[in-house]
């Protein structure tokens, strides 16, 4: 129940930080582009159309937790990635390969080798991620399935970038608050439907049966009842890391 605290709100401080850092770079970015005579980055209407199609109200929590699923999925293809980068010992094979020896010399080979062996699933993440976030749209709408991405750092940026263009006046109009809400919401799905998912995954990798899991979800329910805020904000234990050690160190 703790590690799974500890995931949850570290997943919420990624959140609050993109968000805080994206809209003030929009909006700096906006005025920049404003300031050289290169007009608008979107124009008054496209930016009114923006704030309505962001509405809490409309489909932004669907497509929200589909966004979810494909954040899941890109995980997947990065444990994936990861997995048969080590069970090939690609990073022994680029530190040792003679090509790359002689190309790159011996210790920046083993450099190399490291450095893919420590970051290979995230660039795979992050280039996964990517792909299908640009890529199943319109794939989907081929087949005539609708769907937009949601997800809560893009749509942060595309509600400032709105916001810049309508003006100060913007803060007066209920459909900017409500885009406001429907970026809550949006990392709300976000968050919520790609931590289940692999949640799930993990459950069944460690092999938890369905009374165990029931178990858990009652404990985190409780938990959730009892300390609401720990699971957005750190919170101090008193005696934890003692009885820990005490713990650790055992009987001999």
């Amino acid at each position: 129940v703790t590690e799974v605290v500890y995931l949850l709100r570290s997943q919420f401080a990624a959140i609050t930080g993109n968000v805080g850092v994206v809209i003030p770079g929009v909006v700096a970015l906006a005025a920049v582009i404003d300031a050289l005579g290169w007009g608008p980055l979107v124009d008054r209407r496209h930016a009114q159309h923006l704030l309505a199609e962001h509405h809490l109200l409309g489909p932004t929590a669907l497509f929200a937790a589909a966004t979810g699923g494909l954040l899941f999925a890109s995980s997947v293809i990065a444990g994936w990635v990861e997995n048969w980068f080590v069970f090939h010992r690609l990073d022994s094979v680029i530190a040792h390969h003679p090509r790359f020896t002689r190309r790159l010399g011996p210790e920046r080979a083993r450099r190399w080798g490291a450095y893919w062996r420590q970051h290979v699933s995230s660039w795979t993440a992050n280039i996964s991620l990517g792909l299908m976030l640009g890529l199943v749209p319109p794939v989907l709408g081929f087949f005539g399935l609708p769907f937009e991405v949601r997800h809560v750092t893009l749509v942060a940026g595309q509600v400032a970038a709105a916001s810049h263009q309508l003006g100060a006046q913007v803060l007066h109009s209920p459909a900017l608050w409500w885009a406001a809400a429907g970026i809550a919401i949006t990392g709300l799905m976000n968050l919520a439907c790609s931590f289940y998912l692999a949640f799930r995954l993990a459950l069944a990798a460690h092999n938890v049966t369905g009374v165990d899991r029931r178990r858990l979800y009652t404990a985190l329910g409780r938990r959730l009842l009892r300390q609401p805020l720990s699971f957005v904000l750190p919170v101090r234990v008193r005696g934890q890391a003692g009885a820990a050690d005490r713990v650790s160190m055992g009987p001999p």
